[in-house]
């Protein structure tokens, strides 16, 4: 019976590990720029004497869902939308390079430029700070432009261009944090020809419909293992009481 227990016990991690990505996923349907997880599950064969004919379930979180999201208009001059395949590239809270498809900028007292979740924004020469102006204009390239406190607004000043990317051909992974990074290290080059949209947002791309089914059918997983695992013990219960009469 030790088999069917312990390929219960692994069809039951597998069941919970994607409730978790189900439950991140719901709990995101209205984070800007938020990219969904995908689970998936791969059997793992155990090797060594009788372990030979066991096998286990692995669930893990393998990529995310690059489809689009909604786009807003704003208004609001420091919401920007990634176009296509795009992403910004901002400085995560171990100091590396990460990406984001976040566009809900924000400006700290000091004048450093934010995503919403408070990571710093990075341009092609590190975080992007921005001194004190009238008014900032972010260009469809990533180029940004400020009015000076008392400027002429016929007059902008070119500041910085933001560090836009692009995933094709390399190998991107994402990370707890919400944010994507290059797998096994390493930084993405610029891509001039990436590009945003101004005065807008892009939300999430999480299916709620999609997701609450996906959570319903894990949960029936989850409750045939418990079954199964039932089934187990009243065998073992069975073949108990046979010995005892032998």
């Amino acid at each position: 019976m030790d088999r069917l227990i312990y390929t219960s016990l692994t069809a039951m991690r597998g069941a919970m590990a994607r409730q978790t990505v189900i439950a991140s996923n719901l709990a995101n349907a209205n984070t800007t720029g938020f990219r969904a997880e995908i689970a998936n599950s791969q059997s793992l064969w155990t090797t060594g004497g009788p372990a030979n004919a066991r096998v286990l379930a692995s669930e893990e979180v393998l990529a995310a869902d690059m489809d689009a999201g909604t786009v807003t208009e704003t208004g609001r001059a420091l919401d920007i939308a990634l176009s296509g395949d795009a992403l910004l590239a901002i400085q995560a809270k171990d100091g590396d390079e990460a990406y984001t498809r976040r566009g809900d900028l924000m400006l700290s007292d000091t004048g450093l430029l934010t995503t919403g979740d408070g990571a710093p924004v990075l341009g092609e020469g590190g975080p992007v700070t921005l001194p004190p102006a009238d008014s900032v204009r972010i260009e469809a390239d990533g180029t940004v432009w400020i009015v000076p406190e008392g400027g002429d607004p016929t007059q902008p000043s070119q500041v910085e261009r933001l560090k836009l990317v692009t995933p094709a051909g390399s190998a991107v992974v994402k990370g707890i944090d919400g944010h994507f990074r290059v797998e096994g290290g390493g930084a993405l080059p610029s891509d001039p020809d990436a590009r945003l949209t101004a005065g807008a947002l892009e939300g999430s791309n999480v299916n709620a419909t999609q997701a609450l089914v996906d959570m319903i059918d894990a949960s029936r997983a989850w409750e045939t293992q418990i079954k199964l695992l039932s089934t187990a013990r009243e065998i073992d219960d069975a073949g108990a009481k046979l010995m005892q009469l032998n």
